[in-house]
């Protein structure tokens, strides 16, 4: 099999495709959310821009911000798995939901705001590969806000196989794909959006200009692996710190101990001579009181 030299999971391939291919977007966004293509009136993407000092910076974001509807919508994928990202994307929910509040907007008029992220890692203890959640009362499962929404979309459990009346198996396997034959497979369903995002996707993926900032994103990754593995080994130094300082205490208090048992113990054999010597002396005594006795 051909490993793909990119994978629509690719974060720089991701944001330049479906900037310069909104309605690509557009479709892929209707089905993730779960609406009809044609109910959509509005569509924006508010964050266009891919400037190179945001592409060359470490732990940068390469989402895609979107307006549909008066709703706001953050979509980004997600290939790492560190551990945190349910708390993440409720940052970044947080984020954009406080961000609408301009001056002058009262409360009632912030927009319902949705995080929804294609993740290439098992994320929750279930079968289902979506996964939607809402701000919801834990006994009554009254819903609190409809202003709160966080989509995931797990890609390896997306089953081995996907037919063309499966339009949300068929988008989130373009994003599973690994190898050529994967996306040959996806061209042999015949359908017209699989085939123009695959158009997409080799017409973006052959320029200059998504290489030159393929290399930039590629030089940021590589500095926030090495800057979190810097971190980790001065975290991990720090503690072996704290750790040998408490072992050089306990070490200085076993001596301590040590010395004092060592002290007890010749105060112990100290005072069995005393007693020894005492009970000798009695024993003398003894000795030439009877012998005196005897004289008498």
């Amino acid at each position: 099999m051909t490993k793909l030299e990119y994978r629509l999971t690719n974060d720089t391939l991701f944001k330049m495709l479906f900037v310069k291919y909104p309605d690509l977007l557009k479709k892929l966004t209707a089905v993730l959310l779960g609406i009809k293509l044609e109910s959509i009136g509005e569509f924006n993407i508010t964050n266009p821009e891919m400037p190179p000092e945001t592409l060359g910076d470490k732990f940068s974001r390469l989402d895609i911000n979107m307006t549909v509807d008066g709703q706001r919508v953050n979509l980004e994928v997600q290939v790492d798995d560190l551990g945190d990202y349910p708390v993440r994307s409720l940052y970044y929910w947080a984020r954009e939901y406080s961000s609408a509040l301009a001056a002058g907007v009262t409360y009632s008029e912030l927009p319902r705001t949705l995080v929804v992220s294609i993740v290439d890692f098992r994320l929750f203890d279930c079968a289902e590969y979506h996964s939607e959640f809402q701000a919801l009362e834990v006994t009554r499962h009254t819903r609190l806000s409809d202003r709160f929404g966080l989509h995931y979309f797990e890609l390896p459990k997306l089953p081995a196989v996907v037919t063309k009346d499966n339009e949300l198996g068929m988008w989130l396997s373009l994003f599973k794909a690994r190898t050529e034959e994967d996306f040959r497979q996806l061209e042999g369903l015949e359908v017209p959006f699989v085939e123009q995002t695959l158009e997409a996707y080799r017409n973006i993926t052959a320029t200059d200009e998504f290489k030159e900032l393929e290399r930039m994103r590629s030089l940021a990754r590589h500095n926030e692996a090495s800057a979190l593995k810097h971190a980790r080994e001065q975290e991990r130094e720090k503690w072996q710190g704290v750790v040998a300082d408490k072992d050089a205490v306990i070490t200085d208090q076993a001596a301590v101990i040590t010395e004092q048992k060592a002290e007890n113990e010749k105060k112990d054999v100290a005072l069995v001579e005393k007693d020894t010597a005492l009970a000798e002396k009695e024993a003398l005594i003894a000795e030439l009181m009877a012998r005196l006795g005897e004289k008498k």
